[in-house]
Formats: C-alpha cells, structure tokens, sequence
C-alpha cells in the first residue's frame, strides 16, 4: 500500500524552526556566557597620577590655615568734639607720629566760647591785682601806725627810766616820775594791740584775696578747657604707624559728631597673623605651639598666642605672634599661609595624604603592581598631618600608592597604567 509522505513545503517550515531555535539557544548561551566575564581594566595615563612610597620613620603632624597679617597695636581717632571738616591733611598710606595732624576741624561756637573765657580770666586777673594793691597799701598803713606808736613806746620808756634815775638822787619830783611812767604803760599797751592788729590784718590779707584767687583759678581752668577743645579740632595721630583708613563720610566739608571714628592707624613695624583654621583640623590646636608663616616673600617663625573660643562659617580664628624678622613688603591685611605643629611621632608607618579621606577611618587607594596595573586596596589610616597620613593597616613599607582622586574609577577594582 502507498505511505503519505509530508509535502516539501511542511519540510522547509520544520527545518526554518528548527534552525531558529538552535540560533536562539546560541545566543541566550552566548549572553549568558558574556556576562560572566569581568570588565576589561581601564588605561590611566602614568603622568596624571600622583604616586607615593610608604615610609616608616618620623611623621610631622601638622595643620595648615590662610590668614592675614594684622597689626597688633591700632587706635581709631575719634572726634572729641562738633565740627565742620575744613581740611584733610594726610591721606591713608601716609607714615605717621603722635603729633601729625591728621584733619582740621572748624568751630566757630567753640572759637566764641574761647574769646569769651579769655576775656573772663583778664578781668578777674585785673581785680585780683587791684585788690592786691588796696590790701598791701592799707596793710603798709598800718605798719606805718604801728611803727610809729612802738617809736613813741620807746622814747616813753626811755623818758620814764631817766626820770626814775633822777628821782633816785633828788633831782625829779615823785609827780613827774609817776606820769612818765604812767604815760610808758599806755604807749606799751597800745604798742601791743597795734601788734595783734599788724598781725590780724596780714593774715586777713590771704582770706580777703583768696576768694578773688579761686574765681581767677576757675576761670584759668575754664580757660584751659576751651583751648584743649579747640586745639582738639585738629586731629592728630597719637602714635606712630600708618594711616590706614579714614572714616566713613569724611569728606571736607561734611560735620562729625562727638565719638565719630574719623580715622584708624596702626603700628607697621608690629603685626600678627591671624589665621583661620577649618573646624575639624582645629580640635587639637594648643596656645604655644610653633607656627611656619609663609608671606610669599619669606618664612616667619611664630608661635600660637590666642585660639578664638568661637567657630565663624566653619573655621577658628587663631592668633600668632610672630618672634622673627619681618620680610621685605610685609604689611598689615597681606595674605599668609601658616603651618601649625601640633606634634612629632618618632616612629610611624606613614604615606602621603589621599585627595580624600578622614582620620581614623579606612579608605579605599590603588597600590600599584610590578606589573603595571594597580589595584584597590583597603587601607586604614590613623593621625593625620598637611601632607602625610598615617598608615594603620593595609599597606607595608615600599608599597607604592596612588594619592590623587580616582574617584572617576569607582566601578574598578584594577587601573592599567601606561
């Protein structure tokens, strides 16, 4: 009997699926097979990489803060008194001392007030010296009189002791002898009370003048006042420095008002830094340590003399005092670089410090490889300085790592270098 075979259509569609199916199975195999291949390593160019050596021996830990230079005497020169400005003398930049005028200042109530105490104290001068003239001319009158009694006392005296003798021999009658003596003894009193009269108007002399005295004494005073005001409106420096700056709105022309900060000047020769350090490199700051000041002219050496109790926008303001020879073009508000020294660890396991990374804490570094390629290493650091970090774990001497940012490798566990 005849066998029904498949037509050649049928055939050619059974082998199309059978084909397709082979292809799809090759692929799936294919992808799966792909995935499980690790990613080629990346190429870095050597020369934009910055390699290290780690090292075992001294380590210098140190932070580093931006500054200025500032100077450690400055005084601003207020206005004491009202004025108009009539001149300014001395602009800022301008080397100074005490008696440099700085402004001119105008007041023509004060001027007034001036003329008027100075005519004041030569009036009461002049009746001072009229009263000095009536008192000693009546105090020479009475010396008059009082010499002329005790002249008269005197010659009684004298009268009554001859009449006495005479009386003695006969030659004076007891009448005669008895009125001269009498006539002595009234001249002796009045003699006396002429004395004590003398001698109460000297002393009365003082009480009458010194009340004229104390007025001339007020208004010297008063005198003296006006002056030193007046001499005030011209403004001088009171030390020796620069000028820094003048106030706001001093203007000639333009009035002050007591207490207006007319101008600031500082002593050059005498500066400080005063740096400002971040918040987190600050904690273990201490006053007295040694402070490097680079004034890109020059090293400073200098040493910490006030840490401010207080963080502004992040940073610590610390003072420095500096103890060595200032640099040609040091200057007050010139920018300075200083390194702190916090402390000197004798024997350490230490690498640069990373672009990235925080003390006491593991970061991820590529070591490179004797073979070209480098890879990534866990590394714990310890203590922290400028530019070197301490190496707790993860490295060993002569390991060579890689301390710039690599963080565009995230995806990578090895780097090819070329």
């Amino acid at each position: 009997m005849d066998i029904p075979r498949p037509s050649a259509a049928r055939q050619r569609r059974i082998r199309r699926i059978l084909i397709g199916a082979g292809a799809l199975i090759v692929i799936v195999l294919v992808t799966l097979g792909l995935s499980r291949l690790k990613p080629a390593a990346p190429t870095v160019e050597s020369a934009t990489v910055w390699p290290d050596t780690v090292k075992r021996g001294p380590m210098v830990r140190n932070v580093r803060g931006l500054g200025t230079l500032i100077p450690e005497d400055i005084r601003w020169i207020a206005a004491t008194t009202q004025g108009r400005i009539e001149r300014i003398l001395v602009r800022p930049g301008a080397i100074v001392v005490p008696d440099t005028v700085i402004i001119e200042l105008r007041n023509p109530i004060l001027m007034q007030a001036l003329i008027e105490a100075e005519s004041q104290l030569k009036a009461a001068e002049a009746g001072l010296a009229m009263a000095q003239v009536r008192v000693q001319n009546d105090l020479l009158a009475e010396q008059a009189s009082a010499a002329s009694i005790e002249a008269d006392y005197n010659q009684a005296r004298l009268q009554a002791d001859l009449d006495a003798e005479l009386g003695k021999e006969g030659l004076q009658s007891e009448l005669n002898m008895r009125l001269s003596k009498m006539r002595a003894d009234q001249l002796n009193m009045r003699n006396q009370i002429e004395k004590k009269r003398l001698a109460q108007m000297t002393d009365s002399v003082q009480v009458q003048l010194g009340g004229q005295r104390a007025d001339v004494d007020r208004l010297r005073a008063a005198l003296g006042l006006r002056q030193s005001e007046v001499a005030l409106l011209k403004v001088r420096a009171g030390m020796s420095g620069v000028l820094q700056i003048l106030g706001e709105r001093v203007e000639v022309g333009s009035q002050v008002a007591p207490g207006a900060n007319l101008a600031r000047v500082a002593d050059q020769a005498r500066l400080k830094a005063e740096l400002r350090v971040p918040e987190t490199q600050a904690k273990d700051i201490q006053i007295g340590q040694i402070v490097s000041i680079d004034t890109r002219n020059g090293l400073i050496p200098g040493r910490i003399s006030r840490i401010d109790p207080a963080v502004v926008q992040g940073n610590v303001a610390v003072d420095v005092a500096l103890e060595g020879e200032l640099p040609k073009g040091a200057r007050p508000d010139l920018n300075v670089d200083g390194t702190i020294e916090l402390e000197r660890l004798e024997d350490v396991l230490y690498v640069g410090r990373p672009a990235f990374g925080q003390e006491n804490s593991t970061i991820s570094l590529f070591k490179l490889e004797p073979d070209g390629t480098a890879v990534r290493t866990r590394v714990t650091v310890g203590r922290m300085s400028v530019n070197s970090v301490e190496v707790k774990a993860g490295l060993k001497v002569g390991d060579r790592v890689i301390l710039s940012d690599m963080s565009q490798f995230d995806a990578f566990d090895r780097v090819q270098l070329k």
